[in-house]
């Protein structure tokens, strides 16, 4: 395993609550659509499950194939990992033979790797090229859009992916900036969103940085994240056997969002089984301060489509 690639990857988020919401079952088919480093993979294995391990990022799939090798080195035939994106999850589980499957999780959140070590710009607070692709085949990077798109499509971007209050401001001043030179790279862009809040005297109490909405904005445009969310759980909730479940981990409103509404509009075809998001302990996230926004959602497939039968039915909270 490459130098400096080992534990770089994020620890597994709220695993024992995912073991524990995926019902785990000895010989059961499950698919991790976000695979990353394998660490939920791992733990579906340890429980006797067999996986198929899906990930845009072809570093994580050949980081995820080696530690899974390496620690289930008689049992390499439970598990198989392989890139692709779950925007296709149905095509890729049915090339696979994963169809029908006992469980499907989705964990939507950066690996530490990628914030801290893969050079593409995901964090505000490196100095790397401004690329935000976590498919390195994807043509649009995140200086094509800072450097490319209008002021009013920069405002919008912010305002409708980052949830930016100041997505005016800072849009002018990307604006202003790239009249001397076009943006390249994370601190270029931290440092003018920095600037142009604050010198309007609007320095934030909030705990988070001022860029942290910004880049947030530009990797869901980057990647299509909330697009391919949407497309791709109706196809996973598809390819689940009767009373399989599916759980998702997000980490921001947007994609929480879109899963409970999905979730809500299952109607009669599933038992929504978390009332209201789990989210980790303070332990958890003590020991893993990435894990302070995750917000866990579940739900079960109903072996009928007759709600009366779908026993212990559970309806979401406002």
């Amino acid at each position: 395993m490459e130098k400096g690639v080992k534990d770089c990857f994020h620890k597994p988020v709220l695993l024992s609550e995912v073991v524990e919401y995926l019902n785990l079952r000895p010989g059961r088919k499950y698919i991790d659509a976000t695979v990353g480093g394998g660490g939920h993979a791992a733990a579906i294995v340890e429980k006797g499950g067999i996986v198929l391990g899906i990930d845009v990022d072809p570093q994580a799939v050949e980081f995820a194939k080696r530690s899974l090798a390496a620690k289930f080195k008689v049992q390499n035939s439970k598990f198989k990992i392989i890139r692709g994106n779950f925007k296709e999850i149905e095509k890729i589980a049915k090339e696979n033979n994963f169809y029908p499957a006992a469980g499907i999780l989705y964990d939507l959140g950066l690996s530490s790797w990628q914030l801290e070590q893969s050079g593409r710009g995901f964090s505000f607070q490196k100095d790397e090229l401004l690329d935000m692709r976590a498919d390195p085949d994807l043509k649009v990077t995140a200086a094509d859009l800072v450097n490319g798109l209008t002021e009013p499509e920069l405002t919008k971007l912010f305002e409708k992916y980052g949830e930016e209050k100041y997505a005016r401001q800072i849009a002018g001043a990307i604006i202003r900036s790239r009249w001397d030179k076009p943006l390249r790279t994370s601190r270029e862009l931290a440092e003018i969103a920095s600037r142009s809040v604050r010198e309007r005297g609007k320095r934030r109490l909030e705990r988070i940085h001022p860029a942290t909405k910004v880049f947030q904005a530009l990797r869901i445009a980057v990647n299509d994240e909330l697009n391919n969310l949407q497309s791709s759980l109706p196809q996973a909730f598809g390819l689940l056997e009767p009373k399989g479940r599916l759980a998702v981990i997000s980490y921001h409103s947007l994609e929480d969002r879109i899963v409970k509404n999905f979730f809500k509009e299952t109607g009669s075809r599933g038992k929504i089984l978390t009332k209201k998001p789990v989210t980790p302990s303070e332990a958890e996230i003590v020991e893993n301060l990435r894990a302070r926004s995750a917000k866990l959602r579940a739900i079960e497939k109903c072996q009928s489509v007759n709600v009366s039968k779908c026993q212990g039915f559970v309806t979401m909270t406002p």
